[in-house]
């Protein structure tokens, strides 16, 4: 059988990566497309779309790149990370994964750089661009006006917030699961009994999650006092010197790249009214914000929630067997949840999702096997 000879412009890797950029241009049109048709402000829904044109034109690039080698151009989908995203977009909202595309583009700001055909196009200039849009989208989340007052509004968000909560769920029902599962294990190697397993598997869940939500209490509520403090601070200055207030912002935006004339009106619209200007000031001068700050209840109770849910699916099937059966059908139902979860970290860390969903289910038994041949060991000696 004769072997189809190349064009002598491209080898067999220039082949490889003519594929390999052509599927990432068909997730990068889609997911922009998802995010189209999630989003209710028809601003932000054209700047979608027009992020979705231009990744048609980079498409368009690869594809022709293809034919010229005479390659079969792919039917490619878009993949299973990019179709999640979608819809969780389009079911809460296209801001609540913002930051994690924004993640997605400032990873591939580089990907075209040593490409030559890339360069000659312009991809690596739009890459750049697409990465410095999504940060800001990412910014002003829901918030996001026009007119020059929409810097009053928009610097306040805090940095990836929907995306940092996200990653904080996923995580949290992980610490859940890994730690009650390696417990629930160890109690149960030593086989005390069915009882003792649940009552162990119980207060192993509500032990960490009210330690989860007690260290999260903590750690927010000292966050919003130091932003109270620093408020009354800036009151009492704002008070008492008013137009060293307006100086100081008004270098703040110039800094931003601002005229010296836009950046004073914008900084008079903003002290006009007091408690906008409190929030902006204490925002642009000290970095700190309201939303930043949070609510520390709201975070105590998703701690909970998220940590008690990975940690109940140990339990679940003592309530139902022991012994062996119990310990296998905990192992499998802990299984599927670990290989979940570690799919799911994936739309934040962009490997493929087998891959990471094997790794952490692995990991999660392994520590599960361990601490079941201790509590077996232990129980043996102890003649249980």
């Amino acid at each position: 059988m004769t072997r189809s000879r190349l064009p002598a412009a491209f080898s067999r890797d220039d082949i490889k990566r003519f594929r390999s950029n052509f599927r990432d241009e068909v997730d990068g049109a889609a997911l922009y497309r998802y995010l189209a048709q999630a989003e209710p402000d028809p601003h932000l829904r054209d700047i979608y779309e027009r992020l979705a044109a231009s990744e048609d034109r980079h498409l368009a690039l690869w594809r022709s790149k293809l034919e010229e080698a005479g390659e079969r151009v792919p039917d490619y989908r878009p993949s299973l990370r990019v179709r999640v995203l979608g819809f969780i977009a389009r079911r809460f909202g296209a801001a609540l994964v913002a930051p994690v595309v924004a993640q997605m583009e400032a990873g591939a700001m580089g990907m075209y750089d040593d490409q030559p055909e890339a360069i000659a196009e312009h991809l690596p200039a739009d890459e750049r661009s697409h990465a410095r849009v999504f940060r800001e989208i990412s910014r002003t989340g829901r918030d996001r006006r026009s007119g020059p007052v929409d810097i009053a509004r928009i610097e306040g968000r805090h940095r990836g917030a929907t995306g940092n909560a996200l990653r904080a769920a996923v995580l949290g029902a992980n610490d859940g699961l890994v730690s009650n599962l390696s417990l629930v294990m160890g109690i149960a190697g030593a086989s005390p009994g069915r009882d003792v397993v649940i009552l162990a598997g119980i207060a192993g869940l509500l032990a960490g999650s009210l330690s989860m939500a007690l260290g999260e209490w903590i750690s927010v509520r000292s966050s919003t006092e130091a932003f109270e403090r620093q408020m009354e601070i800036e009151r009492q200055e704002l008070e008492l010197d008013p137009e060293e207030e307006e100086e100081e912002l008004t270098l703040i935006y110039q800094a931003k790249g601002l005229s010296r004339e836009d950046a004073r009106r914008t900084a008079r619209q903003i002290l006009s009214n007091p408690e906008t200007a409190l929030d902006t000031l204490v925002r642009e001068e000290l970095g700190m914000s309201r939303e930043e700050a949070g609510n520390p209840w709201v975070a105590a109770g998703t701690s909970f929630l998220t940590f008690g849910g990975g940690a109940i699916l140990p339990v679940l099937p003592w309530f139902v067997v022991g012994g062996a059966p119990g310990i296998a059908a905990s192992a499998a139902l802990c299984g599927a949840g670990l290989f979940t979860v570690g799919a799911a970290i994936t739309l934040f860390t962009g490997r493929g999702m087998l891959f990471s969903g094997a790794r952490m289910l692995g990991f999660g038994l392994a520590a599960a096997a361990l601490t079941f041949a201790i509590g077996k060991a232990i129980g043996a000696g102890a003649g249980i």
